[in-house]
């Protein structure tokens, strides 16, 4: 597969005025291929953000470099390119959404690409339909749920046609079923629509999701794997402050208590099947 982002031996800290100051990131590497699905882990402080914004071109790095396409965020020729096939969506959706009309909303990326009126609005209603909003478009944007703010803050991007979208904990700020409305919305563009995506999240039920699943501790990259195979790693995990999925926590604590389980286990219909297998 060809990868869309080439991370290479990359450090970097913020600036202060404190030489002493340690790196955000150390040494990292890391590649994304085309039209995969990255979960990246980590608990507050691992440099998952820094790392969200670095792919982005938003940060540059000290050290090391990073290329979207072959092309180095370090080239400021490159920028608008580089974050026009790199969308970024962050937290709370109120800080990307600009205009008061929700089409309106979405076009206004398509059209600082001067792009013709007739493109932007085919662009416009394909991506409302892509997040299940385009029922809303003529509405309001601070009427909406939180869940419907942040599919309309992702339909922005997707109007202007990114190979990859990188979101950082996009569902932090939402309730159960907004999470559930704008995971199943992400879940559909990289399945059905093959846009790269790469979800910087605490919710390991939506890491489950990924193809892949990233863990940082401390600016390193520490667990690289599949879902079943990272989420195994129970006491690993818990001793860099990270949870599991329920259903893996649950079977991890039955093999303690004495009852085997598979520790590989991630959902709760995995857990039931097992359970009646063994117990029933």
């Amino acid at each position: 597969m060809e990868n869309i982002i080439e991370i290479k031996n990359v450090s970097f800290k913020y600036s202060s005025e404190e030489e002493t100051e340690n790196y955000v990131l150390n040494d990292l590497s890391l590649n994304i291929e085309k039209g995969s699905f990255t979960a990246v882990l980590g608990h507050n402080g691992s440099g998952k953000s820094t790392l969200a914004k670095l792919i982005n071109g938003l940060l540059k790095p000290d050290s090391g470099s990073v290329e979207v396409l072959g092309m180095s965020t370090l080239d400021e020729k490159k920028e608008m390119e580089i974050r026009r096939n790199v969308g970024l969506v962050f937290q709370n959706p109120d800080n990307q959404l600009v205009a008061t009309i929700v089409e309106e909303d979405v076009a206004f990326g398509p059209e600082n690409l001067g792009l013709p009126s007739d493109e932007i609005r085919r662009r416009v209603d394909d991506a409302l339909k892509k997040v299940d909003m385009y029922d809303y478009r003529s509405h309001a944007p601070h009427k909406l749920s939180g869940g419907q703010k942040q599919r309309v803050a992702i339909a922005g991007i997707i109007a202007m046609e990114p190979q990859c979208i990188v979101l950082d904990e996009p569902t932090a700020m939402l309730d159960p079923k907004g999470r559930d409305e704008v995971m199943d919305a992400i879940v559909s563009l990289n399945k059905n629509s093959g846009i790269t995506i790469v979800l910087i999240t605490h919710f390991m039920d939506e890491a489950v999701k990924a193809d892949r699943v990233v863990v940082m501790d401390a600016g390193n990259i520490i667990m690289d794997d599949v879902p079943r195979k990272v989420f195994s790693r129970v006491s690993e995990l818990k001793a860099i402050g990270l949870d599991v999925p329920q259903a893996t926590e649950l079977a991890y604590r039955m093999n303690a208590a004495g009852y085997k389980m598979p520790s590989d286990i991630l959902t709760e219909e995995e857990f039931i099947k097992e359970f009646i297998k063994k117990y029933a």
